[in-house]
């Protein structure tokens, strides 16, 4: 009887410290135990990577360091992509999502944003000599996507007859279908193809981008003093000139930073 009563005991212990465990910090909460839990998607160059020593770099990676400095706290990366950036989010996984993550109203009814700390639109890549001039081409063309993504969700409703092919990491798994000539085309982000277009041969990039949108923070619902202190950090950001340094870090000298607006200013 007591060792039946001890696993119960256990049992509840543990399904507390589950659940315990499953809620995102706010703010005050992650202030006092000095580390923030930031979902990052290493998944292509140059937002965010691993480097040859296996250290995640990019453009969204130095944000996130810039942030995590501005609050006071250690950072603590955790490596996610498509889908898992929004349910880890809301399980409490993760306290917010600097991680090449786009505003959509879809999005916006599950989780909170930020003000936009950045701003791309999709782009097109096709195999060269394959006759793909527009986007209504595809239609019963293979074309990689990332699951879960800004990308697939846009061809699933602009190109139905287009032949998806899903993938978890569009870099390397989609680049490596790309580069291989097993798919006609892919879609991303242009901040991101772009980028690793100008390293493949056999690819080329459509002209134009595809719904244009904002790029920002994910912050679990329910929690407005983390969110404000967001929106203040991403307010210095762009008017530091931190935002167009970083920019210019990871894209070129030469190449010129998305406007952005700073809100109330």
């Amino acid at each position: 009887m007591k060792s039946v009563l001890q696993k119960i005991i256990l049992s509840f212990v543990l399904f507390y410290f589950v659940v315990a465990t499953s809620i995102a910090a706010d703010l005050s909460d992650i202030k006092k135990r000095g580390y923030i839990n930031i979902g990052v998607a290493l998944g292509g160059e140059p937002v965010g990577f691993w480097d040859e020593k296996n250290n995640p770099i990019g453009y969204d990676i130095d944000f996130a360091e810039r942030l995590t400095k501005a609050l006071g706290v250690k950072i603590s990366l955790i490596n996610v992509h498509g889908d898992a950036r929004i349910s880890m989010l809301v399980s409490g996984q993760l306290d917010v999502v600097v991680g090449n993550l786009t505003v959509t109203e879809g999005r916006a009814k599950i989780v909170d944003f930020s003000d936009a700390y950045f701003r791309t639109g999709l782009k097109i890549a096709v195999q060269k000599g394959s006759g793909i001039k527009s986007i209504s081409d595809l239609s019963g063309k293979s074309v990689v996507v990332g699951r879960g993504t800004s990308g697939a969700v846009f061809l699933e409703q602009k190109v139905p007859d287009a032949k998806l092919v899903y993938t978890d990491k569009f870099a390397p798994d989609g680049l490596l279908l790309m580069r291989q000539g097993r798919v006609d085309a892919g879609i991303e982000d242009g901040s991101f193809i772009e980028y690793m277009i100008g390293k493949m041969d056999n690819m080329e990039l459509l002209p134009g981008s595809y719904e244009s949108g904002d790029i920002a923070v994910g912050i679990k619902k329910g929690q407005p003093d983390l969110k404000n202190w967001v929106n203040q950090f991403v307010a210095e950001y762009i008017s530091s000139g931190d935002y167009q340094k970083n920019y210019k870090k990871w894209w070129g000298a030469d190449a010129i930073p998305p406007d952005l607006t700073i809100p109330n200013s």
